[in-house]
């Protein structure tokens, strides 16, 4: 295998991709690769990976789905994060007795 000549495709490829962070397409491969998963990813694994035939750069219809499901999904992260967090106030005696005589006076 001519090094320099891989070395100066997967250049090649990566002056191709215009995005900083280009989503790819995996295809199957020998050793268990699976088909169709969606990946973000550097430029220059994205080129190495279009070299290898190991993916392929997505559309940009592919691309916006990918992406909204991601937002999706760290939506859902963070509501679930934020349910989880108990959130406890200690007081002290005294101050329950102020809050209750202020709820009574607030109420009459």
């Amino acid at each position: 295998m001519d090094l320099k000549l891989y070395y100066q495709k997967i250049r090649d490829a990566e002056a191709k991709i215009v995005d900083e962070f280009p989503v790819v397409i995996s295809r199957e491969t020998p050793d268990g690769g699976k088909e169709g998963t969606l990946t973000e990813v550097p430029r220059r694994t994205a080129a190495k990976m279009l070299v290898d035939g190991l993916a392929q750069v997505a559309s940009q219809a592919e691309k916006e789905a990918f992406q909204a499901a991601q937002a999706d999904a760290k939506q859902l992260a963070d509501q679930l994060a934020a349910a989880a967090q108990v959130k406890v106030t200690v007081l002290s005696s005294a101050d329950l007795d102020k809050l209750k005589s202020a709820r009574s006076t607030a109420s009459k």
